[in-house]
């Protein structure tokens, strides 16, 4: 309870939740971070009676408005930097949000007014960092519950994960460097880095996340780690904290950089929600991004950029002459979503969902005789000997499925073992035991071509 309401009291009190900002509610805060209810509650009534937040029924819990900041910051600290596969998702495929649960005519009412409200603005350029309504609630949000203390100035909207991560290594002027990537990891980051100039440095991953130790032996001078702490990309695992401070102890010794790519770490459905690495950092070695491709829709090609204060002006510098951001009215419809306590609350449902339709999933692939482990969002099948995973995949897509093939994710897919990835976000749970044995019966075909 005293961590909570001290968060959110030092949010007021340095400016990054103004006057008049709605708080999530009891249920859908303790939901995000783990915790009952009664202790959000606790907490609220802490700020409440000293007058930092008030009541308001049915408009919710606001910032009170007399609430303000404790000191004026100037300068970088305070201020914003000057400005200078389509249809809907296969079954089984990773990576893409629910299409059956999410609010659609809540969405559509908040874009119509966001696109009235863009084409009634004076004509001009848009702000290159990004429309400072969705900076802002990106802030709040990442201070709430992310556990990540940082104000507008520091946060940057990008065209999606690939512009921020590409923008993060120019800022820091990263060519002929190596980095530490995550052994299996995120393709797309490993090939934009090697677009940069920079080597990736393979780094095994276990049941505790990044081995950081092995990154030490294997690269110890490495300018750069990009991590998926949250949820590993793909196999789930968290970062443990352990790791978490060597990692950071490592970067701070090295006066190397960390990356953190929060993929799915809002979405941890066990225990509660990880803060952000960033959360942890007391050195600003940690840059933060973050997207809404895995929680409301990646067609958005809306993702953020979180830094340390010293590197803003670097940020902005090279942002300023980069891909620009989405269109400022998908930009206000963000930042409208968050504001109005739709995205927590879509957050807490989808949680539960995808609890569900995985817990359905794995029942189903254990009833089959299929072996199976949880994944984060997804099923992972090991295949046995001999049985390619993109053979499997290959045969799937013809009978409309899209599994993933873990060997994709490994930089030498060939010298790893096979397994399918099956994501659970799209699972209709009438329909889970069908799809499964469709697959199954691929498996045993599979099967029978290699014993012949």
């Amino acid at each position: 309870m005293d961590q909570i309401s001290s968060a959110i009291e030092r949010a007021i009190r340095e400016g990054r939740l103004g006057p008049g900002t709605r708080l999530p509610s009891w249920h859908d805060l303790a939901v995000q971070l783990g915790v009952a209810r009664g202790t959000v509650r606790m907490a609220y009534e802490n700020l409440r009676d000293q007058q930092l937040i008030v009541t308001a029924g049915a408009a919710g819990t606001r910032v009170a408005e007399h609430a303000r900041p404790a000191a004026t910051h100037t300068g970088a600290e305070g201020a914003a930097p000057a400005s200078a596969p389509p249809g809907r998702p296969a079954i089984f495929q990773v990576g893409v949000p629910a299409h059956d649960a999410f609010p659609f005519k809540t969405w559509s009412r908040i874009m119509g007014r966001a696109a009235r409200a863009a084409a009634a603005a004076p004509v001009g350029y848009p702000d290159p960092f990004g429309e400072r309504e969705l900076r802002t609630e990106i802030a709040a949000y990442l201070s709430i519950a992310r556990g990540i203390e940082c104000t507008a100035s520091q946060i940057f909207i990008t065209n999606g994960f690939g512009s921020a991560l590409a923008a993060a290594l120019r800022a820091l002027g990263a060519t002929g460097e190596s980095a530490w990537v995550e052994e299996p990891g995120f393709t797309v980051a490993r090939e934009i880095l090697a677009m940069a100039g920079i080597t990736p440095i393979p780094v095994p991953v276990d049941a505790e996340g990044l081995n950081v130790a092995a990154g030490v032996a294997a690269a110890p001078q490495a300018s750069f780690a990009v991590v998926t702490p949250g949820q590993h990309a793909p196999l789930g695992m968290t970062l443990s904290l352990r790791r978490r401070h060597a990692l950071l102890d490592w970067a701070a010794t090295a006066q190397a950089w960390v990356i953190e790519d929060d993929y799915l770490g809002e979405l941890q459905l066990q225990g509660r929600a990880t803060p952000g690495l960033a959360s942890l950092d007391r050195n600003g070695r940690v840059l933060h991004i973050g997207t809404f491709s895995k929680t409301i829709n990646p067609s958005l090609r809306v993702a953020f950029l979180m830094v340390p204060r010293p590197l803003v002006d670097k940020v902005a510098s090279v942002i300023s002459t980069s891909t620009p951001a989405p269109a400022p009215s998908v930009q206000l419809a963000v930042a409208e979503f968050m504001r109005g306590g739709h995205y927590l609350r879509h957050l807490r449902r989808m949680k539960r969902l995808y609890a569900e339709r995985r817990r359905i999933l794995m029942q189903c692939l254990r009833e089959l005789s299929l072996p199976c482990v949880e994944a984060g969002l997804a099923a992972l099948v090991p295949l046995p000997d001999g049985v390619r995973d993109i053979d499997v995949v290959a045969k799937a897509r013809q009978l409309g499925m899209m599994p993933s093939a873990l060997s994709w994710w490994h930089s030498q897919p060939q010298a790893h073992g096979n397994g399918l990835l099956l994501g659970v976000t799209n699972l209709p749970e009438e329909r889970i035991a069908e799809h499964c044995k469709r697959l199954a019966e691929v498996l045993a075909g599979m099967q029978v071509q290699l014993d012949n």
